[in-house]
């Protein structure tokens, strides 16, 4: 079990533990990050799955992303989008937040259709774990309050003030996040099921919160959301079949375009890295979760609210997604009903043996890259899971080559000789996206956003 926060991972190590599934894993930790992690994701968020059932060898993509509103026209005039700047590592970012920027959810859906198709135990056992951290409150790790400087103007407006910012200071690492309305909020969701978003007593306040403040998703926008299945994209890599899906930046294009790199020098296979990788940057704020239970079966799921509205259900302490702001994720006239784009990119690897890889990334266009590098870490140059994750990273964008610390300086003069601009960053940092990873090996957590991992004993 790995994911982007410790506890996020002990709850799903603890319903492995108490004979769960993959898939019940994989809820458990998801509603979980939706308390530990609400830095990076949320309830009222999407995200994109892959399941391997290891009984019948079938793996399936899972689509539960956030859907364009508009599929009856709201009543009164609707709220415009906010702009506003976040510094994000040496640039300002531009983006636009406001309830207007709120899609509508799926993360919902998706761990429903997880738990009917694949789960074991009853639903109400999963939200457990989330439960005890929203009673008891759970501690900010040094990543994700590294995340809340960054997004403060956002986190900190209407409601998030009190949350993220109690007595007007913000919360600094090692401090006691406490989100209370986020208890009765997994209450409903226990007692009412993931449908409680769509037409129960969440769908109830989600709309009441949109008739208030003039946002686009409607009670026919959650009447008619689902998730979906579909059969994953595939490709050979390093002896192994990687099935994967075909978003916004394709992980199957990169590892088509990536050589053998075991064996390579440090400055050769910096080359190789970024001449398969190089594509234009996107930004937002995500997680990834990976489970593997005693039968072989896995689950990989990851999810994001993008950088989050601005405005929260009252008494809930809910976020709104902020997806239709994403400037990155619109390509072409948006129709209602529709998914959103996305480069969330779950993926595992099966050789002759069965599973060998399972994992995904957090880290917008840096996810893509981030993934490709630990997946020929583990399966071209056999590193350990943790080496592999924890090993200093690159990420091209259109001809500059991001570096972080400890490639050396033969990777740089090697990356300058092949006409490419270097930008070396002074610490490992966030920006270079966040692993999840469970292979034969072992499991890791990303030190970059305060991961963690949990085996069973």
């Amino acid at each position: 079990m790995a994911a982007g926060h410790p506890a996020t991972a002990q709850a799903g190590l603890e319903v492995l533990e108490a004979g769960g599934s993959a898939a019940d894993a994989a809820v458990a930790a998801s509603l979980a990050s939706c308390v530990a992690e609400t830095v990076m994701t949320g309830l009222l968020g999407g995200g994109h799955g892959i399941h391997f059932e290891a009984a019948s060898g079938r793996a399936r993509n899972l689509d539960c992303f956030v859907a364009v509103p508009g599929l009856e026209a709201g009543p009164g005039p609707h709220a415009q989008l906010l702009e506003l700047q976040v510094p994000f590592g040496t640039e300002l970012v531009h983006y636009a937040v406001g309830v207007a920027s709120c899609g509508v959810p799926g993360l919902p859906a998706g761990l429903g259709a997880l738990h009917a198709e694949h789960g074991r135990l009853p639903w109400p056992r999963l939200v457990e774990p989330a439960l005890r951290l929203a009673h008891d409150g759970v501690e900010l790790p040094p990543a994700h309050a590294a995340c809340l400087a960054m997004l403060e103007p956002v986190m900190t407006m209407r409601e998030g003030a009190g949350l993220y910012a109690p007595g007007g200071r913000l919360l600094q690492a090692g401090g006691d996040l406490r989100q209370p309305g986020l208890v009765r909020a997994l209450e409903l969701l226990s007692d009412e099921g993931p449908r409680s978003l769509y037409e129960g007593s969440l769908a109830d306040a989600l709309l009441e919160l949109m008739a208030e403040r003039g946002g686009l998703v409607t009670r026919d926008d959650l009447a008619a959301y689902e998730a979906a299945w579909s059969e994953p994209v595939e490709v050979g890599y390093a002896g192994t079949r990687v099935l994967t899906r075909e978003g916004l930046a394709p992980l199957a294009d990169g590892l088509r375009a990536l050589p053998e790199l075991r064996g390579l020098a440090p400055g050769d296979r910096a080359l190789a890295l970024a001449r398969a990788l190089d594509r234009p940057d996107g930004d937002g704020e995500t997680t990834n979760l990976v489970t593997v239970d005693g039968d072989g079966s896995a689950c990989v799921l990851t999810s994001s609210l993008g950088l989050g509205s601005g405005d929260w259900l009252p008494g809930l302490d809910l976020h709104l997604n902020s997806m239709l702001g994403e400037a990155d994720l619109i390509r072409g006239e948006l129709a209602p009903g529709e998914r959103m784009g996305s480069m969330m990119s779950p993926t595992l690897a099966l050789d002759a043996d069965g599973l060998a890889f399972a994992g995904g990334a957090a880290g917008g266009t840096r996810l893509r890259s981030a993934l490709v590098q630990v997946l020929a870490g583990t399966l071209d140059e056999r590193l350990g899971p943790q080496e592999a994750v924890d090993r200093p990273r690159l990420h091209p964008a259109a001809g500059l080559v991001h570096v972080e610390p400890g490639l050396g300086e033969e990777v740089t003069a090697a990356l300058e000789d092949d006409g490419w601009a270097v930008r070396a960053w002074p610490d490992r940092h966030h920006y270079f996206g966040g692993v999840s990873v469970v292979t034969r090996a072992g499991a890791a957590g990303d030190p970059r956003r305060s991961g963690a991992a949990a085996t069973l004993g």
